[in-house]
């Protein structure tokens, strides 16, 4: 199984709110085949507390925009790990020190990397000879 093709375009707009807000790592992974119950994991993190609500509030902003909508939200008073569910694609948040410890890029190892199209592709710092 596969995810839906809805599934991947809200992946994108998720994808590209949280690039806006200078989310770090992205990672979206099909899960629609051990989980029946959602199509794609987006996983993203963010420098700090404060970002990691920044970015999940634009990213609900955004979902919701394009017709997504939000089923339940966990973690948003703590900005260490916020959990975004609408449905199809289902949203982590994390702080940089969260996302190492409960790795699900590990646990979900098996499922296939969703590519990602990101509109502000920002620059990385050029090595210093």
């Amino acid at each position: 199984m596969t995810a839906s093709d809805r599934a991947l375009a809200l992946t994108q707009v998720a994808a590209q709110a949280a690039d806006s807000k200078q989310g770090d790592d992205l990672v979206a992974l099909d899960v629609s085949g051990p989980l029946p119950l959602t199509d794609v994991f987006l996983i993203v993190t963010g420098r700090n507390e404060r970002n990691v609500q920044a970015i999940a509030s634009e990213v609900e902003d955004r979902m919701i925009g394009a017709g997504a909508k939000p089923l339940r939200r966990e973690g948003r008073a703590e900005g260490r790990w916020i959990l975004l569910d609408f449905g199809d694609v289902i949203v982590h948040v994390f702080h940089e020190e969260e996302r190492l410890f409960y790795s699900l890029e590990r646990l979900w190892k098996d499922c296939p990397v969703v590519p990602l199209q990101l509109a502000e592709q920002r620059a990385e710092p050029a090595d210093a000879d």
